[in-house]
């Protein structure tokens, strides 16, 4: 299947997900899902039938509350049957609300007290320099994430370490929570504060699949500096009454907009 194909499935996954469980994050689990689809379907090297081998990259969704995006792809790869996405936030369910790896192959790290991605995959990252390992580490994270301290201070810490194999990916939505970020607290100008810190700076498409595979290729990441990918993207895409819509942070789809949620969806599948 195309990372396109799979991006389709993560979004119609994560509304079947959050309307079964009456689960919340469907606004973000739409923005990061063409993220989420070119780095397991055509970047990262992953294995569902080796998760645990040593050379793998390590991708870390630090926005855990878009979890069901990880789950669905991991899913549609073959980490685990797809009829298990079904039992999302069910009581007892491995696949809880926000990301965890306790018992879910593919996962590395549990996630979802926002801030800690970054610092978590800075650590991977200085492990393998030290180990003389080739692997990669990718961390996703949320624009309304880098308003957390542990942010910058893992930003320094990368720069100083010249940790050239870690690469973050912001899903730059521009919402957060209850309201847009630049009324929260403001990330603008967001590339130069990240170049500030000694950062390599790509700014993409974050819904164009060819933008991101360019992106994330070794030609355009730097070998001497930590890299970032502002990848700017729309809260709730393909969901027309979602887009840009903040009550879609925590807003569950149920009666006629899970019917015209569907609807649509169904309207875009290749």
């Amino acid at each position: 299947m195309s990372s396109e194909q799979l991006a389709w499935k993560i979004r119609r996954h994560g509304i079947e997900m959050t309307h079964i469980s009456h689960g919340s994050h469907i606004g973000a689990i739409l923005s990061v899902a063409d993220i989420v689809a070119v780095l397991y379907n055509d970047v990262a090297n992953v294995n569902p039938h080796d998760p645990k081998m040593s050379e793998r990259d390590r991708i870390i969704l630090s926005k855990g509350h878009a979890g069901a995006s990880i789950y669905a792809a991991l899913a549609e790869k073959g980490f685990f049957d797809v009829e298990e996405l079904k039992t999302h936030y069910a009581n007892g369910s491995k696949l809880s609300g926000h990301v965890s790896h306790k018992g879910v192959p593919g996962v590395e790290f549990s996630t979802g007290s926002l801030g800690h991605g970054l610092s978590v995959g800075s650590g991977m990252a200085l492990a393998a320099k030290k180990d003389g390992k080739q692997h990669n580490i990718y961390v996703i994270c949320g624009d309304g994430e880098c308003n957390e301290g542990s942010v910058w201070e893992a930003a320094m810490f990368a720069h100083h370490y010249k940790l050239s194999n870690l690469i973050a990916i912001i899903d730059h939505n521009k919402m957060q929570s209850l309201d847009f970020c630049e009324n929260t607290i403001a990330l603008s100008p967001f590339a130069d504060k990240w170049q500030a810190f000694g950062w390599n700076v790509i700014e993409v498409d974050g819904h164009n699949h060819e933008d991101l595979r360019k992106a994330l290729t070794l030609s355009k990441l730097s070998e001497v500096k930590p890299n970032v990918i502002i990848a700017n993207t729309i809260k709730g895409k393909g969901i027309s009454f979602m887009e840009n819509n903040i009550l879609w942070h925590y807003r569950t789809p149920q009666g006629v907009e899970y019917d015209a949620a569907v609807a649509e969806l169904e309207a875009q599948r290749e």
